[in-house]
Parts: C-alpha cells; sequence; structure tokens
C-alpha cells in the first residue's frame, strides 16, 4: 500500500475519526449553516452551543475555509457548534452573542494570517480584505489570533481557549515578527490559550473535543500530537536533548540525526537511496564550509536524564545508548536566547524544521523568561497524516457551499449572490490533495499542512465535481480547478514508507528529484479525464500552481493538460532565474523551466492552440543581488515578458526565508558563527529596486534603474536599442505613465490570484 494512503509505518497509528461514538447531542442532526445568532440556535432546538469557534473571516460553509472544515467535523461528532465571524474585538460583548459554550472556544484568525492580510510587504495597511463580504478591509484586528483569545477569556474566564488555523502555526514558538522587527515570544504565552493546534487539526481537535466532554481538565491534555502548551517543567520520564547536540559530529545517536541525507538514513536501514551528482556536490561544499568545533562555540552538553538516570537499556558497560524517541525532548535555545542572537534563532529554526516529519519527529521545548517567572512552551510532534478515507470524511461532509445567508444583503451581492472575493475564487474549484513536499523557503506550506501529501479518492473528488453542478449558483459548466497547494502532487509520495518515515530532507525535489520519489502522474490523469466526461461539465481548468520539474517527469501529463485542461494561460513559479537565490529558495533551476515551455509549446501547437505561460517571480529575495535582479531583467526582455503582478518577498513568521532575513545565517546549512552571510535586502530604496527590475518596462522606474546601473558599472544597457534594458530618454507622463507594449510580448493578464494554502495574501495588480 502506498504512503499517501496508509500512516502504519508511523510511530503509533492514530485513532481514525469515524471511530468515536458520537457525543449526545447528535440527535439534533444536522445544521443547514452552523448557526451565528440566538435565533438561529433556538430554531435548531438548541438551549446552547458545546463549542464556539470565532474567526476573523467571514463564515463560507465551504471546505476551502478552516472554519467550516472544522465547525462541520465536530458536527459530525455530534458536538453543537457555533460560529462568531468577525466579531467587533473592542470588547467582551459579541463575544457573548451565542452565550457561554459547554466546552471550549475555538479561536482562529481565518485562513491568512491576520498581519500579512492587513498589510503589504512594505508594511502599508491594505484597504481591501478578500476574506470578508463586499472586500471591505479593516474588520479584523492586528495580530487577531491574540485578541479574540483575550476577548473570549474575557467573556468566559473559566472556558478553555484552543487556538488554531495557520497564524498560531506559523508562532508557536518564539519567532521573528516583520511588521515590529523583533522576534516576539510564542503566541502560546502571549494568547494565554489553553492548546494551541498547528497543522490541519482534524485529528487532534476531534480528540480533544471528546475528551473535555468526557469532563477531563483541559490541563491533563498533554499528550496530543499536533499541539503546544505551556507547562513549568519537564515531568518525569523524559530526557532532554539540548538542540546544539544535534551538530555533534559523531554521536551515539547517529541514526535519528535530524542532518542526515535521505541516504544515510536508507543505509542504515539496509536500503539504497543514491544521492544525485548535483545533491552530493552540494553536500560536499557545506562540509568543506563546516569549522571544526563545537556548533556555536559552545561546550558539548550531555542528554539530561530528567528523572532516574539508570533506567533500564539507557546505561551499560560505560556507553550511553539512544534514549526512547517517544520519551524524547529537544530543548530549543530559550526565547531570551534567540531574541537576542540572531545565530541562535538561525539555529533554532534550522532544528524545528527537521522535526517536522510525522514519522520521527520528537518534541521541542523553549523556556520563556526566567527565574521564577520561567515557563516552557512544549510542542508535540506533527499530526498523523490523514487516511485517504479519512480526507474523503473531511469533504464529504454535509457543506451548503456557499456563505452564511446573513452576508446576502450588507455585501453588495445581486440576484442572491454574495460578493466575498475569496470564495468567489474558489466557488467552482475542488482540492484534491493536502501538503507540499518542495520545501520552498519562502513558503508557509511545510509550517501547516507538512511535506507528506494526504490526497482524497478520485470518487469523492467526483462527487463534489457533482455537488458544485447540482447545488452551487451560478455554475456555468467549467470547474475553475482540482488542484491544492500544488496543481500536480496527487498521490505522490515516497515509494518506500520505511524511508519516508525516517527522511529528514526539507525537500524532495532540490537539488533535484529524490531517486525514491514516486512521480508517476496516472492517477491525475485518469482523474481529469473522468472528470471531464461528467455530464454537465463543460470544462476543467487546473488554477493552482504547477510543479514543472515534476511535470516534465510524465509527457503524457503535460499533454493532457495543455490539450485539456489551460484557459489561454497556466501560472507557473520559477521565482527566480539566477543560482544565488534560487538555492536560498530551494527552487530548481531555469533550465526546468525551459523543458517545460518547450513541452507546453510542443503540445499546444498540437492541439492547435495559442496558450501562454504565466511566471512569477520574487523580489528582494534573501541571498539576492542587484546583478542578479539586473540579469532577471535581461531574462525577461529577452524572452517579451512585462509582468503586470510582481510580488516582494514578504517575511512571514517562522519561514526558512525569514530566518535567514533575520539572521543573515543560512538555516539549510549546518549553523555556526562562522557561516557564510547570506545577502539581504534591506531597507526602502534597495527593496524598491529588486521590485523596478521586474518592472522594467515601466517608466516610472526607469530614472531608478538608470541610476543604478551607473552605479553597478552597467551603463551599457542604458540605451535606445534592443539590446538595451531601458531608454536613455524619459517621457513626459503624468505619473501614470504604462509602457506601450511589444509586439509578440507575453502580458501577464491582470486580475487577482488568490493564495490559499502559504497564508499569502492575493497577487495583485501594482
Amino acid at each position: 500500500m502506498n504512503a499517501y494512503t496508509d500512516v502504519s509505518f508511523f510511530p503509533r497509528n492514530a485513532k481514525p475519526l469515524n471511530s468515536y461514538r458520537k457525543y449526545w447531542a447528535a440527535r439534533f442532526g444536522t445544521a443547514p449553516f452552523l448557526p451565528m445568532s440566538r435565533d438561529e440556535m433556538q430554531q435548531l432546538g438548541w438551549d446552547s452551543c458545546d463549542i464556539i469557534i470565532v474567526t476573523g473571516d467571514a463564515y463560507v460553509d465551504h471546505p476551502s475555509f478552516g472554519m467550516a472544515v472544522i465547525g462541520r467535523m465536530l458536527e459530525n461528532q455530534g458536538f453543537r457548534v457555533g460560529i462568531i465571524a468577525q466579531p467587533d474585538w473592542q470588547s467582551a460583548d459579541p463575544f457573548k452573542v451565542l452565550g457561554k459554550p459547554n466546552l471550549f472556544f475555538g479561536v482562529t484568525a481565518g485562513n491568512m494570517d491576520s498581519m500579512i492580510n492587513r498589510y503589504t510587504a512594505d508594511r502599508k495597511i491594505r484597504s481591501d480584505d478578500a476574506y470578508t463580504a463586499g472586500d471591505i478591509g479593516g474588520k479584523r484586528p492586528d495580530r487577531a489570533a491574540l485578541v479574540y483569545s483575550q476577548r473570549c477569556k474575557e467573556a468566559y474566564s473559566d472556558v478553555p481557549i484552543i487556538l488554531g488555523g495557520i497564524e498560531g502555526s506559523l508562532r508557536r514558538i518564539a519567532h521573528y515578527d516583520y511588521w515590529s522587527d523583533k522576534v516576539r515570544r510564542s503566541i502560546v504565552v502571549d494568547s494565554k490559550c489553553d492548546l494551541l493546534l498547528y497543522g490541519n487539526a482534524e485529528r487532534a481537535i476531534v480528540e480533544i473535543a471528546h475528551r473535555l466532554a468526557n469532563k477531563e481538565p483541559v490541563q491533563n491534555i498533554t499528550d496530543v500530537r499536533g499541539t503546544a502548551f505551556v507547562r513549568r517543567q519537564t515531568p518525569e520520564g523524559w530526557f532532554e536533548i539540548d538542540s546544539s547536540n544535534i551538530d555533534e559530529p559523531g554521536r551515539v545517536e547517529a541514526h535519528v540525526n535530524p542532518y542526515l541525507m535521505v541516504s544515510e538514513v536508507a543505509k542504515q536501514q539496509g536500503q539504497s537511496c543514491a544521492r544525485e551528482d548535483e545533491a552530493q556536490a552540494v553536500a560536499d561544499a557545506a562540509n568543506q564550509q563546516q569549522v571544526a568545533g563545537r556548533l556555536l562555540d559552545q561546550k558539548p552538553q550531555p542528554i539530561k536524564f530528567v528523572d532516574n538516570p539508570n533506567l533500564p537499556g539507557l546505561q551499560g558497560k560505560g556507553k550511553l545508548k539512544v534514549p526512547p524517541r517517544e520519551k524524547s525532548v529537544i530543548r530549543l535555545p530559550s526565547y531570551e536566547q534567540v531574541k537576542s542572537d540572531p545565530v541562535l534563532y538561525a539555529h533554532a529554526n534550522r532544528v524545528l524544521h527537521l522535526e517536522t516529519n510525522p514519522g520521527n519527529a520528537r518534541c521541542l521545548v523553549q523556556a520563556h523568561g526566567e527565574g521564577t517567572t520561567a515557563r516552557d512552551v512544549w510542542v508535540n510532534p506533527p499530526p498523523i497524516p490523514l487516511t485517504t478515507a479519512e480526507m474523503d470524511l473531511v469533504f464529504d461532509l454535509p457543506y451548503a457551499r456557499i456563505p452564511h445567508p446573513t452576508y446576502a444583503d450588507a455585501s453588495g451581492g445581486h440576484d442572491g449572490e454574495t460578493k466575498i472575493p475569496a470564495w468567489e475564487m474558489i466557488r467552482f474549484s475542488v482540492n484534491i490533495m493536502r501538503g507540499c513536499f518542495g520545501g520552498c523557503t519562502f513558503c508557509s506550506i511545510t509550517e501547516h499542512e507538512g511535506r507528506i501529501i494526504q490526497s482524497r479518492s478520485e470518487d469523492s473528488v467526483i462527487r463534489e465535481i457533482e455537488d458544485i453542478r447540482d447545488k452551487v449558483p451560478g455554475f456555468t459548466g467549467v470547474i475553475s480547478d482540482l488542484g491544492g497547494p500544488t496543481a500536480n502532487m496527487y498521490r505522490i509520495g515516497c515509494k518506500s514508507p520505511e524511508i519516508e518515515s525516517a527522511c529528514r530532507k526539507p525537500s524532495c525535489v532540490y537539488p533535484g528529484i529524490c531517486q525514491n520519489l514516486n512521480t508517476d502522474h496516472s492517477s491525475l490523469i485518469h482523474m481529469y479525464r473522468r472528470a471531464r466526461e461528467l455530464k454537465g461539465v463543460k470544462k476543467i481548468l487546473i488554477g493552482s500552481g504547477l510543479r514543472y520539474d515534476l511535470a516534465v517527469q510524465s509527457p503524457e501529463y503535460v499533454k493532457e493538460l495543455v490539450t485539456h485542461h489551460v484557459g489561454g494561460y497556466l501560472k507557473i513559479a520559477p521565482e527566480h532565474t539566477e543560482g544565488g537565490p534560487l538555492s536560498m529558495m530551494m527552487k530548481p533551476g531555469i533550465g526546468s523551466y525551459d523543458k517545460f515551455k518547450q513541452m507546453f509549446d510542443k503540445y499546444s501547437a498540437e492541439a492547435g492552440k495559442k496558450q501562454f505561460l504565466v511566471p512569477y517571480f520574487i523580489a528582494a529575495h534573501p541571498g539576492t543581488s542587484d546583478n542578479d535582479m539586473m540579469n532577471l531583467a535581461l531574462w525577461l526582455k529577452r524572452n517579451g515578458f512585462r509582468a503586470d503582478q510582481v510580488q516582494t518577498f514578504y517575511p512571514s513568521p517562522m519561514a526558512t526565508a525569514t530566518a535567514m532575513y533575520h539572521s543573515g545565517k543560512n538555516p539549510l546549512a549546518r549553523v555556526t558563527r562562522q557561516s557564510h552571510s547570506v545577502d539581504i535586502v534591506r531597507g526602502e530604496k534597495r527593496r524598491r529596486l529588486h521590485k523596478a527590475f521586474l518592472r522594467y518596462h515601466d517608466a516610472n522606474n526607469w530614472p531608478l534603474l538608470r541610476e543604478a546601473l551607473k552605479a553597478m558599472g552597467r551603463a551599457d544597457l542604458i540605451g535606445n536599442g534592443k539590446q538595451h534594458l531601458i531608454p536613455t530618454f524619459q517621457p513626459v507622463t503624468d505619473g501614470n505613465y504604462t509602457s506601450a507594449r511589444r509586439k509578440n510580448s507575453t502580458v501577464v493578464p491582470r486580475g487577482r490570484v488568490l493564495t490559499q494554502h502559504t497564508g499569502l495574501p492575493p497577487r495583485k495588480k501594482k
């Protein structure tokens, strides 16, 4: 059985979602919408809610919205669930509108991090919000998870608070905060929540709800995977491992060293996993850069035996044996240390990312405070991935698939429709899987959804398409997307479940595709063909970002995609053309893009269609020099691209690239004080310059580019010929000049592209 349907190789099997005895309130049946008012509760026959979910998004009862998924999942378990969406946070009164919940408040900032939702990459406040009715900004506070938690506690001080969502996932330990330009404490400490659920939380929330319903105190619930909480000290029976010991060469615990490449793990298990030449070269180069001595110039610290150091199996003949993984906890540098020491921050970030595989991750602990005020933030290993049957259960729940009726009059809709832009973007799309093993350093998927691909069954996807066809208003026969975080990772995973459970590589496709990765696209091809044959379905489009280095491994898939599922434009994300920034992003070289483009053009011609690739690029990413951006601009001009949509690097909390931005070090390699520094693009002027290179065709950018090119010694690129990047003249304009489009150029279509899975805002016209 493949890894994406079997979790038996994980350290302990999880209890299936459908195996719990339903709570007594299941007798009330299924609600058409989860209630948002007392009147709705009365219509359902409820006197109270068992659980109330507070969210920063407008309530859309659709499986792409977190509050709907968690709410319907809890309803499926028999609980009465209410929704408080985008409450006025100026007082606690709006948090009392549904009364006191019997079990707990579930708090989330929404599908997006509230700070990314409210501010641009230049820290300017946005006037709109795609997750709000009418696209109106200002309906949620800064750091919404903190504010909502505080108000819930003011409303009912004795009700447990369970915090979840991407905002919590990205802040579960001490993290760099771009907006205040400092390291902030774990959100568990600042929110004073009882439990934080990180990642996709169906498995954790169901277990916690049933345990609370059985009168178990929330303080006793400390063993659920995918949770974080505060405790005063490490309990007896646990073995603390200082995080700096993990880099100690030659230690006895070699087979659980998170810095082993997958080939080394496989070798220890008696299996083969040959590294590609490029990967070996990268590893060798990294080894040459390492300096002798202890990591971070500290003295080695032994494993700390919290209780009896003579426990059976851990001592013998003077040689320390490996402590049991299920009782091992890695102590990260404290909040006070990482706050004042960027190198320690990079080290802690590296260790966290290498402890994300559910098959081998250990608990993490990080101290906050000193002396009598000291508290530990304890982070349990990630949740066990959902099986295909469990994924089907989640997506087959009775979603209304439309916004709550309360928005119909106030949202600017017409003909009964509700204008919530985020819903408009996905109302005719289908999510077929979760997770991403790409490991892009600027993306939040690894921190939130993880690297293990969790796929739905084909039958479940087909049922959802039929539901859209039959139930969603305004359907014209076009499915806008069959995808997920990545369009073409459906049912793709490691060929060996044993190796997958032991692997600690941050990416399965960088610097090259792992030999153990199954790249078979046949299941996806079959789904595409079956979906487009459904009665009433005219077109199946693919709107999610495509991993083109995977796609080229299956020419049949590329042909199927290009021939039947591209609506004129296909978006892909090379992100850059130069090796330096690409290595910091963990993205493939531009040669992979060129190979895919050749296939794309070939199959488009064979189908008799004129279609275009729409590449996205990032400006000002860590590791990007001014010369790199200049070379990217030259590539864009040579290839006839004039990007209307560009993205400046946005340091989201806990991302690897954010650790680079803050520390100037590269956590992808072993971090020492002697580690080489990463070129960080700071300051408004330099960030504007990098963005200007991406929009070299905009006359408003020409003065800045002329100045920069002269300073770089590249004045030869200023002139009026085709070989020049920008002209010598400056047109007389009113400040809103847009250069004329050249013949045969490819122009990125205007409009919004909603990024649902990374926690980043929609890309917009600049």
